[in-house]
């Protein structure tokens, strides 16, 4: 479905616009709080792919593929999403002080 395409194509725009921002920055507890930013987004690319998966190719195959990358993707989003609440009081206090 175009949906699934456009979700997985804005996902790994997202996934590379914070990688870049991640690297060029020098702060840690920062540069923790984009990893977060950048799990959520590679694990929803991933997921999206899978959703995919499921209605453009209609076999066993496909589908089996589709549930696990589903599983890995919500995994990676899921522990993005844990990583990216404990570090952003982190990367706020951190750039108060600057």
């Amino acid at each position: 479905m175009l949906i699934f395409t456009v979700l997985t194509l804005v996902s790994l725009m997202l996934y590379l616009f914070y990688k870049t921002k991640q690297i060029r920055c020098q702060r840690p507890a920062e540069k923790a709080w984009l990893a977060g930013k950048c799990a959520v987004a590679l694990g929803s690319f991933v997921a999206f792919f899978g959703l995919n998966l499921f209605f453009v190719l209609n076999s066993t195959v496909s589908m089996i593929v589709g549930i696990v990358f589903l599983a890995i993707g919500a995994a990676s989003a899921w522990n993005g999403i844990r990583q990216y609440k404990y570090f952003l009081p982190l990367a706020i206090e951190e750039a108060e002080k600057l």
